[in-house]
Formats: structure tokens, C-alpha cells, sequence
């Protein structure tokens, strides 16, 4: 018998997220290791550990960046293996493939080996990304999607500092087994989550797609109606996925080229720019290069670290209240508030660096070229304080509904595909960069710091005006919003107009709405969107 407890579902999904977080902690983590620095070294040959300077600034890059090129085009891919063989199988799928990678890049001889293990790791970190989001999206009640896909982000957190203090216990073993042990342990957590996904039901809604309704309602029944076949809710929503799927069977055929169509380049764009926006907040720099950062602003040894990993501590906890709260605070105020927080630490650092620090000559602070500046003093503890500011501001907003915003987007015949594109979108600016970053610290230092500052009032600027609010809406009353014919055309209702309707779910969940409430609940958000219109064309006159 499948599992149908939302919550348990969504934390057996969600370690295909926490694997993300393990491979970023576990390059952060050992790339300052002397262990690492000398069996990569392409430096002078030394004896001596603490002059080893490591890979190159831009080979640490393409090592960086590789699991991200892997993911690039597993994401896209993987809506092709999610909408032929279901969403879990695909997640199966990814877990295989993880085990593969990890054990490459444990055993990795050289730096051809590490990137080839790390590619294929970032195959399943493709898929997972991609696919997790939907499978939980579509399984989700729609008071509580928000919360149970903002899951992933959580896991991500996780497992970034999970694996960070395990590479940090393992920092002080002598040799190789420094960085090959904690490459190895990546794979548990795989294990666990391809023998956990066996116990889990499949999407009702690809079932639904596949036409197996018997299957589709049993789902339906297990997951919201705890049990109960005949729950006004499951009647609801199972007539829904039937309406929908009839819909757009009669409609449009299932294609990457549909998502360029006048009538959805809309939700493309925005989907694609969640993803891209995610990756420009600067915020997995932070995560994989923070031990520059820090070595910039003076810390050494055991003290790099341990303050390094206090951002992970902290974007661990900051991600819960967006959990708890992201449903009833909504997606757009969300991104707009996370993205003018991150802005104002971005350009405080960069600030700090340009004022009262200075160039540190071509061998960087403490032999390490990518930490290009150094600043000393109390600016160097203000540098520090606004890094962990912006991981705490990043954590309950573009972190986890850079996950939950795509998959809510689109129609069931594309949201596979859809949601592939999008991630797939992240993963190519994950890729680039994970390989700019550490040579843009060598050579435009500081004004890195400002570059994404730029990024980030830019992307507040396109969240105000292209950003619809999609919280508490069932995923085909979205696909309503989109084609309002009050809006529009191929906009549909105006992004800044859209409202939160958690409240209205809940009722409908619990059966205390019934359907002819529920329909004047629609007549009233059409009501006061016609006269907030009207009186705009008054206006205007």
C-alpha cells in the first residue's frame, strides 16, 4: 500500500534536493584543504602542504561549474523521462544515477576524472531538481503546496550543512581519504531515497494524463481524501484534472515548441526568469566560494571554516518560517522583498571592499590568487556580518520559491517539460557562474559585489511588473488566471492585480465551502478586478 500522508511523501521526494546541497557543501567545504589543493595542485611543486595553491582559478571553475553542465542538460531531458515513465520513475532514475557519479569522483585519479564523476552526478541533480517540484506539486492540496515543494529548498540547506561539517571532520585526516571519504558518504543518502520513492503513489495527474482514472482517483483518495472516495473535495478535484485534461487534448499536443507559442512565451519567460534570477541573487556563489569571501576579510585555518559554515546553520533556519508562512504571504511579495534585501547587502559589501580594503597582489591572501582583496579590522567583521544578512535574507524568499513558483505555472500536457526548461535554465547559470566567479574575483575584485547588486534590483523591478500571484490557487484555476479574458491577451489577469486566495483552499480542503460559495468567491475577484479596470479607463479618458 502506497503512502499517502502528504508531509511523508514530500520528505522521502525531497532528498533528491538534499543531494544539490551535499555536492555544493562538499566542494566549498574541501576546496581550501590542503589535502585538495595539493593532489589537484597545478601550482609550483612544493613539499611543503601549506604553499600547495591548488587547481587554477579558472580549472577550480570548470570542477565547480561541471556538476552544473551535467545538470543542464539532464534538466532538459528529464521532462521527455518524467512525461514517458511517470514523475517517480524518473526521480528513481536520478538516485541510479548519483550512486554512479559518486563513486567516479571518490576515485577520481585527476582533475579529467573529478569533472567526468561530477558531471554525471549533476545528470541526477538535473532530474531530481526538475522533477521533484512537479511530482510534489501535483500531489500537493493547494493550501499546502507552497509549503511542501519549499521543501526541496529546505533539504538543499540540509544538506549543505550536513555535508560541510562531515568534510570539515574529514579536513583533518592526512592524505587523500581527506576529500574521498566524504565524495563516498554522498551516495547514502541516493540509496535511501531510490528504496523510499518505491513506497510512494505516482502523480495523479500523469496518471490522470495516461488515462488510468481508476488509478488517478485512488491516488486522489488516498492522498486528500484520507481514504474516503466519495470526499467532496477529491470529487472536485479529480473533475477538475478531467476538465483540464479534456481540454487540452482537444487543444494542443505536448511539445517543447508549444512553450513558444504567442499564448505561452508569457509563462515561459517567467518561469525561465525565475530559475535565471535565482542563480543572480549571487546566492550559490555564497555557498561554493564563501571561503574566499572570508579569507578576504582575514580569517585563517579551523576559523575560516567554522565561520564559514555558520551560513549554512543559518540558512537551515531561516528557511523554515517560508515553509509555515509562504503560502498565506504569497509569492510576489515574497521575491520583492528577498530580492531589495539581497540588493542592499550586495552593495554594503561591495562598499566595504572598495573603501576600506585593497588590493592583495597576484598571489591573493594566503596563497589563494581568488582572494584577490584584503580587508582587516572592524569593516572586515561588517563584511562578514552582511554575507550571513544575505544568506538570512535569501533563505525565506528566492530560496525556496525559486522552486515552488515554476511548476504552478503551466498546463498538465507541458508542465513536465516546462518546469525541465525553466531548471534547466538555472543550471546553465549555475554553470556559468560556478566558472566566472573565481576569475572575476582575481581580476574585477571587489566589483563583483556590485555586479549582483545590479542583477538584484533588476530582478525586482521585472518580479513587480511580470509576476503573477499564484498562492492558494488550484493548478488548473492558474491556468485560468493566465487566460483571463479580462485581461490581456496572452497575459491574462495583470500581474500587479492578481490576489492570495490561501484562505478560500483551506475552506475548500476542509468541505466548509461549497461550490456555490466558491464560484462567488470567483465573482468577486472578477468583480472588483472589472471596476479596478473601469476606473483606470476612467482615467485615462
Amino acid at each position: 500500500m502506497p503512502i499517502g500522508n502528504v508531509y511523508v511523501i514530500a520528505a522521502i521526494a525531497i532528498v533528491g534536493g538534499g543531494l544539490f546541497g551535499f555536492d555544493i557543501s562538499s566542494m566549498s567545504a574541501i576546496l581550501g584543504t590542503p589535502q585538495y589543493k595539493c593532489y589537484f595542485n597545478q601550482g609550483p611543486p612544493t613539499t611543503d602542504p601549506g604553499q600547495c595553491q591548488g587547481p587554477r582559478a579558472s580549472v577550480q571553475g570548470g570542477i565547480t561549474a561541471s556538476m552544473a553542465g551535467g545538470s543542464w542538460l539532464a534538466a532538459l531531458c528529464s521532462g521527455f523521462i518524467s512525461d514517458i515513465f511517470g514523475r517517480k520513475k524518473a526521480i528513481m532514475f536520478g538516485a541510479i544515477v548519483w550512486v554512479i557519479g559518486s563513486i567516479i569522483v571518490s576515485a577520481s585519479q585527476n582533475i579529467g576524472m573529478l569533472i567526468v564523476g561530477r558531471i554525471i552526478n549533476g545528470f541526477c541533480v538535473g532530474i531530481c531538481s526538475a522533477q521533484v517540484p512537479v511530482y510534489i506539486s501535483e500531489l500537493a492540496p493547494p493550501s499546502k503546496r507552497g509549503r511542501l515543494v519549499g521543501a526541496q529548498q529546505w533539504a538543499i540547506t540540509w544538506g549543505i550543512l550536513i555535508m560541510f561539517y562531515i568534510s570539515y571532520g574529514c579536513s583533518f585526516i592526512n592524505g587523500t581519504a581527506a576529500f574521498r571519504l566524504p565524495w563516498a558518504l554522498q551516495m547514502i543518502p541516493a540509496i535511501l531515497l531510490f528504496i523510499g520513492m518505491y513506497f510512494l503513489p505516482e502523480s495523479p495527474r500523469w496518471l490522470a494524463r495516461k488515462d488510468r482514472w481508476e488509478d488517478c482517483h485512488t491516488v486522489l483518495t488516498l492522498v486528500h481524501g484520507k481514504g474516503d472516495p466519495n470526499s467532496p473535495f477529491v470529487a472536485k478535484e479529480l473533475q477538475d484534472i478531467k476538465d483540464m485534461c479534456e481540454f487540452e487534448r482537444n487543444n494542443a499536443d505536448a511539445s517543447f515548441l508549444e512553450l513558444f507559442k504567442p499564448n505561452m512565451i508569457n509563462r515561459t519567460h517567467i518561469g525561465v526568469f525565475t530559475q535565471i534570477w535565482s542563480q543572480l541573487t549571487g546566492m550559490n556563489v555564497m555557498m561554493y566560494y564563501i571561503t574566499y569571501v572570508f579569507a578576504m576579510a582575514g580569517l585563517t585555518g579551523n576559523n575560516l571554516l567554522v565561520s564559514s559554515s555558520i551560513q549554512y546553520v543559518i540558512n537551515v533556519f531561516m528557511t523554515i518560517p517560508a515553509l509555515l508562512y509562504v503560502d498565506h504571504w504569497g509569492r510576489r511579495p515574497t521575491l520583492l522583498v528577498g530580492a531589495l534585501l539581497m540588493m542592499t547587502w550586495m552593495f554594503a559589501n561591495g562598499g566595504l571592499l572598495k573603501s576600506y580594503g585593497h588590493y592583495a597582489g597576484p598571489q591573493g591572501v594566503n596563497n589563494t590568487p581568488e582572494a584577490s582583496w584584503s580587508i582587516s579590522g572592524p569593516p572586515s567583521k561588517a563584511v562578514i556580518a552582511c554575507s550571513y544578512l544575505f544568506v538570512a535574507s535569501y533563505a525565506p524568499t528566492w530560496g525556496p520559491v525559486s522552486w515552488i513558483y515554476p511548476p504552478e505555472l503551466y498546463p498538465l500536457r507541458i508542465r513536465g517539460k516546462a518546469v525541465a526548461l525553466s531548471t534547466s535554465a538555472n543550471w546553465a547559470f549555475n554553470f556559468a557562474l560556478g566558472y566566472f566567479v573565481p576569475p572575476a574575483f582575481v581580476n574585477i575584485k571587489w566589483e563583483t559585489y556590485i555586479l549582483f547588486g545590479v542583477f538584484l534590483f533588476a530582478m525586482f523591478v521585472h518580479v513587480y511588473f511580470a509576476f503573477p500571484e499564484t498562492a492558494g490557487k488550484t493548478l488548473e484555476e492558474v491556468e485560468f488566471m493566465f487566460t483571463d479574458p479580462l485581461g490581456p491577451k496572452y497575459i491574462g489577469t495583470i500581474p500587479w492585480k492578481t490576489k492570495i486566495v490561501t484562505q478560500k483552499a483551506l475552506l475548500l480542503e476542509r468541505g466548509e465551502l461549497d461550490e456555490e460559495k466558491a464560484v462567488q468567491f470567483g465573482h468577486e475577484e472578477d468583480a472588483e478586478r472589472s471596476a479596478s479596470e473601469s476606473r483606470e479607463q476612467n482615467v485615462k479618458a
